[in-house]
């Protein structure tokens, strides 16, 4: 089979790049650690890390790029504005920017940006996975979990509104610059989801006394240190579900169906367990997968 296009997710500390072909069917696939922050000081900048890739995949010499993530930021290898809600592959195309120069078309999708009623937000990356879901009539809710947790509504198949959550900064800040500093132990991987669970409820129902759970978390260990729940489970309990909080407030009440989670390994996990602790009906979708059909249905409208 001949190669259409290479397709790359390349965010800010890792990189993924697929050979495909008409269909969409993948031909070859290689991933590095050569992300945005790497690449910018690697021999070559981002052209070189590119071709280096292409040329282990032996790709072939005039097979166009089409990459998305952080290689369109300020940072990145070229700016691809934000194009602004409602979007879809159509809009993702059209705000597609062509790195200059170079004999290879390299093609950089635009990020997603929100300014409606005062309320600004931005993502660069997840726009692609999410169109990418393939989604179907009527509205859909998708949370994306990480250092900066997304949850977007989708309508119709289109990207429509979204909301950023600052879940894992908090929880690094909580953690590290905070009198809980004496309480969670930095690099533990131990989780209770019994006391997870309890927190997350805890947050979710009361979001206003959060200040007064986290310090609880510090007061159980200095009264009862061989009764207190696990530190860490607990403020990520609180911090998720103060998080879900927020998204039914922003989205409404998870009574419609059920939610996209897009999510791997131990946070997919917690989220999991965070939905059932919560009685909220979701199902998980994979986020690799989607991402690399996102990047073929704007690979489609860009290059034919």
């Amino acid at each position: 089979m001949s190669v259409f296009a290479a397709l790359a997710d390349w965010g800010t500390s890792s990189f993924r790049l697929w050979l495909v072909d008409a269909e969409g069917q993948i031909l070859a696939a290689r991933r590095s650690a050569d992300g945005m922050a790497a690449a910018r000081e690697a021999d070559g900048g981002f052209a070189g890390v590119l071709e280096r890739h292409l040329a282990a995949l032996n790709a072939p010499v005039g097979v166009s790029v089409v990459a998305c993530g952080m290689v369109g930021a300020k940072q990145g290898w070229v700016e691809a504005p934000y194009v602004a809600t409602p979007a879809d592959p159509a809009s993702l195309a059209s705000g597609a920017i062509r790195v200059p120069g170079g004999e290879r078309a390299v093609h950089v999708l635009p990020g997603v940006c929100q300014r409606g009623e005062g309320v600004f937000d931005v993502m660069r990356g997840e726009e692609t996975q999410i169109l990418g879901l393939e989604a179907g009539e009527g509205r859909e809710l998708v949370c994306l979990p990480g250092t900066h947790s997304k949850w977007v509504a989708v309508e119709d198949g289109r990207l429509d509104r979204f909301a950023t959550f600052l879940t894992g900064d908090l929880f690094s800040a909580i953690a590290a610059g905070t009198i809980l500093k004496h309480s969670v132990v930095p690099g533990d991987a131990q989780f209770d989801e019994a006391a997870f669970a309890s927190a997350v409820c805890a947050a979710f129902e009361r979001p206003a006394e959060l200040s007064a759970s986290l310090f609880a978390i510090r007061a159980a260990g200095l009264l009862s240190p061989d009764d207190a729940p696990h530190p860490a489970s607990v403020l990520s309990g609180l911090l998720i579900g103060l998080e879900l909080a927020g998204a039914a407030s922003r989205f409404g009440p998870f009574a419609g169906p059920p939610i996209r989670l897009v999510a791997a390994g131990g946070l997919a996990a917690r989220y999991r367990a965070a939905f059932r602790a919560l009685a909220i009906s979701a199902i998980e979708a994979d986020g690799e997968a989607a991402v690399r059909r996102g990047l073929f249905a704007a690979a489609r409208k860009i290059l034919t």
